[in-house]
């Protein structure tokens, strides 16, 4: 005897039978809305049927593979548009951990995959622009294109030729090196001849075992000084996504200049993190303020932070003068001093002192307390009094009459 299967119908909500069932427009609507979101078990679940039966009625609808479905593609075929190259672990790092780029799993199956929706790509991407390098990607690869990208792509296509990024071949290395020995170019010269960036050009001295390095440029004459058109230039360079390479020609100053402003200014080289703090301000707007550490490096605060941090030791000493401290402070916090006999190691200059101990610290059993003295107690001073007081007290109330 055959058994008949049933289901539960969208429609009316009852049970039919199973066998050589249609397909209703609504359930084909549910599988082309949720295809590659929903996994197939859970559409199979949710209409009643068979994984035959839906990948058979997919393949009718002309829906696309699992993991094309919807507005989003793999991490893998991202990178491969972008960069050309498989992922890898430096994208994971730089991309999805140092900068956040929002990344899905998706399971089909036993196995898992990294899907990148391209709404949330776009978006991240605008802010990372200044990072990512869209002169290999191909116009359309991802399907529909924001506007700025027509814009960052010529500029990336420009930075490219003014800086190449591919591995050093021997030519190049034996033209540095003859360079090098003419004493004559600095890094901004070197940089245009070989079209290296500034740093990938100290990089390459390093690695070969140079010893002959580029000349230093002259950071004290007149045109070494920033205008005000320079630094208008250069915050509308960082907000238009430009290259360092590409704003130091406008502006006449080298990459390595251009890039020692932003630092100092914003203490960070990346350009994106510069016009999240810039904004449509002018420049400097939005500088975070430097630590006391970063100070005493930078030009502009070092005077300043020197003359505080003295003024600062002034008023500590006199401070220190005003409750009773001698030169030889040191002594209340050694284990071998004592108030009537002086120093019990007999040393007579506690600044050359090489027998120092500090004093350790003992817990008070009463209260907790850390406290610090050279004799050993079980509590401290504060509580050495309440006991004293306490055992008056019964004292009194014990021999009143």
């Amino acid at each position: 005897m055959r058994t008949k299967h049933t289901h539960i119908s969208l429609n009316t909500g009852k049970r039919e039978p199973m066998a050589h069932r249609r397909w209703t427009a609504e359930e084909e609507a549910y599988l082309s809305d949720n295809w590659g979101t929903v996994s197939v078990n859970g559409i199979c679940k949710k209409l009643n049927r068979s994984k035959n039966a839906v990948m058979v009625r997919v393949n009718r609808l002309g829906l696309p593979p699992f993991l094309e479905s919807g507005d989003y593609i793999t991490l893998n075929q991202l990178c491969l548009a972008l960069r050309g190259q498989n992922v890898n672990t430096y994208m994971l790092t730089s991309w999805v951990k140092n900068r956040g780029m929002p990344v899905h799993m998706k399971r089909r199956g036993k196995n898992a995959y990294r899907v990148v929706y391209l709404d949330e790509f776009w978006e991240w991407a605008e802010k990372n622009r200044s990072y990512l390098d869209f002169s290999k990607m191909e116009p359309l690869a991802l399907g529909k294109e924001p506007d700025w990208l027509v814009e960052q792509r010529h500029k990336d296509h420009q930075a490219y030729s003014i800086q190449r990024k591919d591995p050093w071949t021997v030519q190049e290395d034996d033209r540095l090196k003859a360079l090098l020995k003419l004493h004559r170019y600095g890094y901004a010269e070197l940089s245009e001849i070989l079209h290296r960036s500034e740093g990938a050009i100290m990089r390459r001295c390093r690695d070969l075992g140079l010893k002959e390095r580029p000349v230093k440029a002259d950071t004290t004459g007149p045109f070494s000084k920033w205008t005000e058109s320079m630094y208008q230039s250069l915050a509308d360079g960082i907000r238009a996504g430009d290259s360092y390479a590409v704003i130091g020609r406008r502006i006449g100053k080298s990459e390595k200049a251009v890039r020692g402003k932003a630092y100092t200014t914003y203490f960070t080289e990346d350009a994106d993190k510069i016009r999240g703090m810039l904004k449509d301000g002018p420049w400097g707007g939005g500088a975070p303020i430097p630590a006391v550490r970063q100070s005493l490096h930078l030009n502009g605060y070092s005077v300043q932070v020197k003359r505080d941090l003295s003024r600062l030791d002034m008023l500590l000493r006199i401070r220190m003068n005003a409750l009773g401290y001698d030169p030889y402070w040191q002594r209340h916090m050694c284990q071998h001093w004592d108030d009537v006999a002086g120093c019990t190691a007999g040393c007579t200059d506690c600044d050359n002192c090489a027998e120092f101990a500090r004093i350790p610290p003992q817990y008070c059993a009463r209260c907790g307390v850390t406290f610090y003295e050279r004799m050993s107690n079980r509590f401290c001073q504060s509580c050495r009094a309440a006991r004293k007081k306490q055992a008056q007290r019964r004292w009194c109330r014990e021999h009143r009459n």
